[in-house]
């Protein structure tokens, strides 16, 4: 029997009616704050992940799925290597949305000399070799937004604060939430942080796991994150990025929090939170829901070097991403409903019949033309298990058609839940339904 991949899970029923709704919402959101949406392919040449994301990085090292034809495959393992392939033959499944949407807006020109931003967001699936568990899949989905060419401040606390209320929206309370901030400094003063958590971590290289000695080199802020106890104790102890701002990073830094005290939105400052990309500078922010045991649920910040490290102009840029299925188990844990209501169902039934068949699909494409949700027996049921099914489906109306009503061109309106039964002309049933749904 054909299964689907390990780490990988079908959306379908309830589960993609509660992505639906999270894309719902987010367009709607998104949308009042000037953002339009996009969607880059799955299929990238590696490069765009290299070049963005960072050769260092866990992302781009041991999670990023490759993709080769069949050819390609067969010449490597011919030859060995697949130094010989052009870049355009190096391709690998986004792995996250940043790298891509930039890369299209590099491509495509988003954002002329002189022009406004670019405000941009997306609902789609990603793909990382991870070793699958809860939260934790080969393919996830994620919705995200990229804000291109807006240096201001401003913009940070902006994105910060639609993302909090899209939290708010799917149903979150404040309390449910914990926002971390923090600067992680830009080209002016983070090479010289950087090489000071370097040298720190060599001077306890003897004290720290073989991972965190190899990101002294590689990605040293990287062992901020470290899953190790021991590691963790000892990089408490290390310089921290808010201690080493230059002038102008410090500036931007509180005004980014002057905007959110004024918008009354709640924050901890974390000096060790850093983004597990390279591309990231300044303002980084992530967002954990609180007692759902599932860490993070949403992150991002500022990447204002991104656009020149995939071929454009200079151009500021800053984003963030949320994460379906990890919102998902974190909705559940706080009890809340993830999926919202299925829309008011209508059920057309009716007895034996030609003329009857007949008429509930005239009935039915009517009803549907008006917006109405309707179903309809397309099995030969009998009438006592049309309203069995009618049940089932959960639908708040019965329309009734029998070979009495055909003739007399009205039809009867059941109420699924007292049972009560009112006779309504074929002419007025779109009204009388339309009113009644609401009611009911």
């Amino acid at each position: 029997m054909a299964q689907r991949v390990q780490g990988t899970e079908d959306l379908f029923g309830d589960y993609m009616r509660a992505w639906q709704r999270m894309s719902d919402i987010a367009r709607d959101l998104f949308g009042a704050y000037g953002f339009d949406m996009i969607e880059t392919p799955a299929l990238e040449q590696v490069d765009t992940f290299v070049h963005g994301i960072g050769e260092s990085t866990d992302v781009v090292r041991k999670e990023m799925f490759r993709v080769f034809s069949g050819a390609l495959l067969e010449g490597m393992l011919e030859k060995g290597t697949e130094k010989y392939l052009k870049p355009r033959q190096r391709m690998a499944m986004r792995p996250e949305g940043t790298a891509g949407v930039v890369r299209a807006a590099v491509e495509h020109n988003f954002v002329p000399q002189g022009a406004a931003p670019a405000k941009l967001w997306y609902a789609e699936a990603m793909f990382r070799g991870e070793r699958p568990q809860k939260g934790r899949l080969r393919q996830f989905h994620q919705i995200g937004v990229e804000w291109l060419g807006a240096s201001d401040p401003a913009a940070d606390a902006e994105c910060i604060i639609m993302l909090m209320e899209f939290y708010k929206r799917l149903g979150f309370s404040d309390s449910d939430l914990k926002l971390s901030i923090n600067s992680m400094g830009d080209a002016a003063c983070r090479p010289a942080y950087r090489n000071k958590v370097r040298d720190f971590i060599l001077d306890h290289a003897d004290e720290m796991c073989e991972e965190c000695r190899e990101r002294a080199e590689l990605n040293p802020l990287r062992a901020f994150d470290c899953k190790n106890d021991h590691c963790r104790e000892i990089m408490a102890s290390a310089p921290l990025a808010p201690d080493n701002l230059c002038d102008e990073c410090a500036a931007h830094y509180d005004a980014v929090k002057k905007y959110l005290d004024a918008a009354g939105v709640a924050y901890v400052e974390d000096p060790t939170l850093v983004r597990g990309l390279d591309y990231y500078t300044r303002t980084v922010f992530e967002v954990e829901a609180l007692g759902a045991g599932i860490g993070s649920i949403g992150g991002g910040g500022r990447y204002d070097g991104l656009m020149e490290l995939e071929g454009g102009r200079p151009t500021p840029g800053l984003g963030f991403a949320v994460g379906f299925e990890r919102i998902v188990l974190a909705l559940q844990a706080k009890g809340i409903d993830p999926y919202g209501e299925k829309s008011s169902c209508v059920y057309v039934a009716h007895t034996p019949g030609v003329t009857e068949r007949d008429a509930v699909f005239d009935i039915c494409l009517m009803l549907r033309n008006a917006g109405i949700h309707t179903e309809a027996d397309y099995q030969g049921r009998s009438l006592k298990s049309q309203f069995k099914q009618a049940d089932r489906l959960a639908a708040k109306l019965c329309v009734v058609v029998g070979a009495e009503e055909v003739a007399e061109g009205v039809v009867t309106v059941r109420n699924m839940a007292t049972h009560e039964q009112t006779r309504v002309s074929k002419d007025e049933l779109v009204n009388y339904i339309l009113t009644n749904l609401a009611e009911v």
